[in-house]
């Protein structure tokens, strides 16, 4: 029985009572029929349920992540944590009004929740700056993972969590829900079953979310928040509200806007529509070989907020396909120009959504002998996989590699010059103060927060 997981176990008792081989010896040892319900055996069963703990429910985690994964029949939200006790509770009462109990248990450390035995994958909705630490120990104690976008703040740390993913065999999901949009499934179809004949370039735009401000005077620490633990391995820096998130609050936060803890648009809204522009070209494996690009920063002296506000980058691949991505004050879109013509879809912003060159392409009618993708929710991908055994649709050396042509991108603005990418060493080979940029500095000390 020690050697055997939960789950095992649960299925090897549903198996027994199935097959009606409850003899002497079980019921001797007061296991009787009557503690499996008929609901074992049925769809919903509990052998058949996926618990979970949610890690950081803030905006992102309450308003869409949680919110997704209590409307699913396949799971059940067994735990939440976060450093902040006012969303903490908010996020309990969500979880106790679906399930009708108060039996989710609530932790202020991810690292109790990582060593729950009973708990079979986490979510992880932190800020970026914690995205790597939890997802790491998750997948090496054998927890699948869903971890929010963008997967990494760097280049070295994206390596270190795919190659630990790979290792242990779990199931991971990079939660980015752009690749599941119905027209960014369609125009990807499209272009990979050749409806634009051979593509040439590819056009990414993303919002202008980010700006100057913030206020930088250090403040009093709410009583709610362990802000030590929040900081955990980002460099320490004095409390001050617009660095984290507003109290008793779940407006949009600050911490999306410093460089400590975020890169800001470039990463956090381009990981979205940089990966559908990757699984076009079939190079969601890879990456680019050279990068240039121009950013803004804002103003010394400005505020707290230091993060790009617009920014331009060029891409070229291995194959001569090149690649624009750039801010976009209507928002985030892709455009593929190919030799036989172009497609062009929104995502969340008003316009006229998937339009091409001759509207006759859309109306294209693809079959099973066509390049298919899966079309599944982020939240239903994941499951669908934990379940079935399944790969997920954006994996960690996916969810990687679209997150670092971004990193490689801000490297470039920042050197300010053009720079040659080698996407199998993942090096750059012309600039050795670049390659110091693939890892960032992060305080060792976090564990004694």
């Amino acid at each position: 029985m020690a050697d055997m997981t939960r789950r095992q176990w649960i299925g090897t008792a549903t198996g027994a009572a199935a097959a009606g081989l409850f003899g002497p010896q079980v019921l001797a040892q007061g296991i009787t029929p009557s503690v499996i319900p008929a609901t074992v055996f049925g769809r919903n069963a509990p052998s058949n349920r996926i618990t979970i703990g949610m890690i950081g429910v803030g905006r992102q985690g309450i308003k869409v992540n949680l919110a997704a994964l209590l409307a699913m029949p396949e799971v059940r939200v067994v735990a939440l944590c976060d450093v902040d006790a006012w969303r903490l509770n908010e996020a309990k009462k969500l979880v106790d009004g679906r399930y009708g109990d108060n039996s989710c248990a609530l932790y202020r450390d991810w690292r109790e929740v990582v060593a729950r035995d009973d708990i079979d994958a986490i979510m992880n909705s932190t800020p970026d700056h914690w995205h790597v630490p939890i997802s790491l120990a998750a997948v090496k104690a054998g927890k699948h993972a869903s971890c929010e976008k963008p997967l990494t703040l760097s280049v070295a740390e994206g390596r270190r969590l795919a190659d630990a993913v790979a290792k242990a065999g779990v199931v991971f999901r990079t939660d980015t829900e752009c690749r599941s949009n119905a027209d960014m499934h369609r125009i990807t179809e499209l272009v990979r079953n050749g409806c634009v004949g051979t593509v040439k370039h590819i056009d990414v735009g993303v919002p202008e979310a980010d700006k100057a401000g913030g206020n930088p005077e250090p403040m009093a620490v709410p009583e709610e928040l362990d802000y030590g633990m929040w900081r955990g391995p980002a460099p320490w820096k004095p409390y001050t509200v617009d660095a984290v998130h507003p109290v008793k609050s779940l407006g949009r936060p600050g911490w999306m806007r410093c460089s400590d803890t975020c890169e800001g648009v470039i990463t956090n809204w381009g990981t979205h529509v940089l990966d559908v522009a990757q699984h076009i070209l079939d190079r969601e494996r890879t990456g680019p070989v050279d990068v240039e690009g121009t950013g803004v920063f804002p103003e010394p002296g400005s505020g707290l907020w230091d993060v790009l506000i617009t920014f331009e980058a060029q891409f070229r691949y291995a194959d001569g396909v090149t690649l624009r991505y750039h801010t976009d004050p209507k928002g985030a879109y892709i455009k593929v120009e190919g030799e036989d013509g172009w497609i062009h879809a929104d995502w969340l912003r008003p316009g006229p959504g998937l339009i091409a060159h001759d509207p006759r392409i859309l109306k294209t009618k693809l079959t099973d002998k066509d390049v298919r993708f899966p079309q599944r929710s982020d939240k239903a991908d994941f499951t669908n996989a934990i379940l079935n055994n399944d790969p997920t649709m954006i994996d960690a050396e996916i969810g990687h590699r679209t997150c670092s042509v971004g990193q490689i991108a801000h490297i470039a603005i920042r050197r300010g010059k053009k720079l040659a990418w080698d996407p199998d060493t993942e090096r750059f080979t012309n600039d050795e103060e670049a390659n110091k940029m693939l890892e960032r500095p992060s305080r060792n000390d976090w564990e004694r927060s």
